[in-house]
């Protein structure tokens, strides 16, 4: 929103101030109030009728009428944290996976209920004007959808924050299945516009890259730099409205779009070169059109570092200006009243950037812009995956922001000579401590900058903060000890229980109140129900509708039917070799094989659900997608196992297809190797829906296991202290292939090419990464361990009564992981922000 601020930049009319639209029209709760807005903007919004509105027509008037309920408390809110001098928690993040935001903001408002009976009386429903929506598809998976949840938890805890990011034109990709195989298509989320953004062409920013430095001297006797002689492009402002729950608090999503300085040039168009006239305006604004390019190739990572940087720049920019709006004396308040917290290492050249702005436009000293860039900053770390802690070639650095390079470069050496000053002579020790990588082509660790950078420093599960102070960032803690800290991940349970799953919603809420949509830890008060065989039975009943929703929409959206009577096993996330897609791939096979060698024998029919994209360039994650649809196709395909096997892969995992998921699942498949997922929130929303975890002990499953118990989830394979043990004794994976019949013969199907009979080599690739590459995730290794728990699932399964116990107790005890917890974690220790109370002024 555009802040009205203590300082106006104009005078505004006594008269002016005195024209309030009517609250009732745009404010109005009621049912008359709530569809007299639904059918003006029909009419004066989108100029149509009842004759020529189209499905699509409705719900944009719909999301109009949603949007109209939150306007004044966004206003009112941004104009309270100028008025009370709030220090504001600014949220970086290069993703937010948002999905649809009508009904997030139904939940949030209050009026979900309200508002189905009023469309309802209208001939409408709003189910199915839901459906129109399209999911701001913003992020790649856990890290956008954590910043979304972040925001919903900020707003709901009334912290004054904002969030910043990139309007990507097309998003993450659209995935398409064709012949097993993944293919990317265009995910054209913003074809029909956005009901929901508000464009700021007031606010503009120039972003420059390239061009070279010129040194000036400040009338002080300062040295400063000019930026000079570079292309600019123009960053445009996209503000989106995140409701809290059932408070008057409105946040800002702030996200930035690309704009050319320069739309058309006539000189060229007037000489016949049409395609040289637009030529600039389709380079610069190339920036936001894709989340995340292919970085497999040079034009694709400098167009990956560009993105960076806009958001970047754009974002530091306008916190600048918003603080010399109230603070025209000066910097030195600027961390008191400013809070950045950097979400992984893509935002990280908020470092240098705001050094550059301090030292060169507001020309402060070295040491002044230092101490107050560290004091600003947080740091968030994701991963523990080398290929995932971003290090950029200096060639490249040093071309496209120059400026840049030379203050990393002067940050580096006054590090080092800190670090020499500790560990004089202990050249090993400096050289994991630089910022800058040593080699044959040297590159930069935008990690270890943003650690030398920030007064924090946090992982996101207490086995992954654990890993990073005792080995990946092993050195940094030992000299700052205090910058690392844990926050365990969270979700908001106001979209993933409420809004996700409004029959077990409505059953929790029947027995022990709603206090558990802004308090999640009061879910233990179900414990109390465990072993009531009425609320049992309430309990597998809305399992069982969840279950059949799934099933209506795979038959209409695949053709395929799945027995509503079947363990749904589900295997939903990204797809990489860490997170294992493979060892469930096996298990599908093992358990295919048994059944064909005794078909008569009474197995457990079981429904296996997987879902995830794969990165473009990622080959290897690519096939595994192919196999597990050859998988399917020959499984489901076969008349002997159709009763009691059936997979699918479904394709285009999103949020809102998380939303069908995830409350009709049984088993929740969390096998990552230990040690290599950070956290994982998928995990926390099955949990929640009451699903059972099998899964290793890895990421936040170690902290899901303290909280349910050990007796209520499926715990195997390999701790991370056993998995870098075997690594460095010797893992030979041809032992475990040798010595497991079971998985020798799946391994020799999919090599022989028994599920590519056209193509037997087909999988060979995977079958080397497993022998040749040393099976560096240790599928083969666990292999065993996870049948075996997989057989306890199903002996488990048999009896209803114990399992519907066991998922009544993991609802019960996951109220550590609310998004909220983790955000109040965050505000007390590392922002020090409070609560800031929006208070509304009564109609008249």
């Amino acid at each position: 929103m555009k802040e009205s601020g203590i300082k106006e930049s104009r005078k505004v009319s006594p008269a002016l101030k005195k024209l309030t639209p009517s609250t009732q029209e745009f404010q109005g709760t009621d049912r008359k109030s709530l569809q007299k807005s639904f059918i003006n903007h029909l009419l004066y919004s989108l100029c149509k009728d009842e004759y020529s509105a189209t499905q699509r027509d409705f719900y944009d008037s719909l999301a109009l009428a949603v949007r109209d309920r939150l306007v004044e408390k966004w206003i009112k809110t941004q104009q309270t944290y100028y008025r009370k001098g709030a220090r504001r928690i600014y949220y970086l993040s290069m993703e937010y996976l948002m999905g649809r935001l009508l009904g997030d903001a139904l939940i949030n408002l209050g009026l979900y209920s309200k508002l189905k009976k009023a469309l309802s009386e209208l001939g409408f429903q709003l189910e199915e004007l839901s459906e129109m929506e399209s999911d701001a598809g913003l992020g790649n998976g856990g890290l956008g959808r954590l910043a979304s949840c972040f925001m919903d938890s900020m707003a709901t805890l009334e912290l004054p924050a904002y969030g910043y990011g990139i309007r990507y034109d097309y998003g993450i990709f659209y995935q398409k299945i064709i012949d097993g195989y993944q293919a990317e298509a265009p995910d054209h989320w913003l074809r029909y516009g956005n009901p929901w953004e508000i464009e700021r062409p007031e606010y503009i920013y120039p972003v420059k890259f390239y061009g070279k430095m010129e040194s000036q001297q400040h009338q002080n006797g300062d040295l400063y730099f000019d930026w000079i002689d570079a292309e600019e492009v123009i960053a445009m402002a996209y503000d989106t409205p995140i409701p809290g729950y059932g408070n008057n608090t409105v946040n800002n999503l702030r996200l930035w779009s690309a704009k050319s300085t320069r739309d058309f040039n006539l000189e060229f168009f007037n000489s016949g070169n049409y395609g040289k006239a637009v030529e600039q305006k389709i380079q610069s604004e190339m920036i936001s059109k894709v989340l995340y390019p292919r970085d497999d190739f040079l034009a694709g990572r400098e167009l990956r570092l560009k993105q960076e940087y806009f958001l970047v720049s754009a974002s530091l920019q306008d916190i600048v200006r918003r603080y010399k709006k109230t603070h025209s004396d000066g910097f030195q308040l600027f961390p008191k009243k400013v809070a950045i917290q950097l979400n992984d290492t893509h935002p990280v050249l908020s470092i240098p950037e705001l050094m550059r702005i301090l030292l060169d436009q507001e020309h402060l000293t070295w040491e002044e812009s230092w101490d107050i860039t560290v004091q600003t900053f947080g740091y968030t770390n994701h991963t523990v995956l080398p290929e995932a802690l971003e290090k950029w070639r200096i060639k490249l650095m040093e071309n496209l922001l120059p400026r840049h390079m030379h203050i990393i470069y002067e940050i580096n050496r006054r590090w080092l000579n800190e670090v020499t000053s500790l560990y004089p002579g202990d050249l090993a020790r400096l050289e994991k401590l630089s910022i800058i990588e040593e080699g044959k082509e040297k590159r930069v660790r935008m990690a270890n900058l943003a650690i030398v950078g920030s007064h924090s420093v946090n992982g996101v599960a207490a086995l992954h903060t654990d890993i990073l102070k005792s080995k990946v960032f092993k050195e940094f803690y030992e000299i700052w000890p205090e910058k690392f800290n844990n926050k365990t991940n969270g979700i908001t349970q106001r979209r993933w229980l409420k809004l996700s799953n409004p029959s077990l919603s409505k059953l929790i809420s029947s027995h022990i109140g709603d206090s558990w949509i802004t308090d999640l830890n009061r879910l233990t008060e179900l414990v109390d129900f465990v072993e009531d065989e009425e609320f049992q039975n309430q309990w597998m009943q809305v399992k069982r509708k969840n279950k059949e929703r799934l099933v209506d929409c795979v038959k209409m959206h695949y053709d395929f039917d799945i027995q509503v009577d079947s363990l749904f096993d589900v295997q939903v996330k990204r797809i990489h070799e860490y997170k294992r897609q493979l060892l469930n791939a096996l298990h599908v096979i093992t358990l295919y094989n048994r059944i064909k060698e005794k078909p008569k024998t009474n197995f457990l029919p079981r429904t296996i659900l997987f879902g995830g994209k794969a990165a473009p360039a990622y080959t290897m994650a690519k096939l595994i997608i192919k196999l597990i649809n050859s998988i399917a196709d020959k499984v489901n395909q076969d008349p002997e196992v159709k009763d009691k096997l059936r997979v699918l892969f479904m394709a285009n995992y999103s949020v809102s297809q998380a939303q069908m998921i995830i409350p009709a699942a049984d088993l929740s498949e969390q096998i990552s190797t230990a040690g290599m997922e950070a956290s994982g929130t998928g995990n926390m929303k099955f949990a929640l829906n009451g699903a059972l975890t099998i899964g290793t002990l890895d990421g936040a499953n170690i902290e899901i296991q303290d909280e349910v118990g050990k007796e209520n989830i499926f715990i195997f394979g390999l701790t991370a202290a056993e998995v870098q043990e075997l690594r460095e004794t010797g893992y030979n994976p041809g032992d475990f292939y040798e010595k497991n019949p079971e998985l020798r013969k799946a391994i020799d199907m999919i090599q022989s090419g028994y599920f590519s009979p056209s193509e037997p080599t087909l999988f060979q690739p995977i079958i080397d990464s497993l022998f040749k590459g040393n099976d560096y995730y240790l599928v083969l290794a666990d292999y065993e361990a996870y049948i075996k728990c997989q057989e306890k699932v199903t002996k488990i399964y048999k009896d209803q009564r114990r399992w519907t116990k066991m998922s009544i107790i993991n609802v019960a005890r996951v109220g550590k992981f609310s998004s909220d917890r983790t955000i109040m974690e965050y505000a007390k220790d590392i922002w020090k922000v409070k609560p800031m109370h929006i208070t509304m002024p009564k109609s008249k």
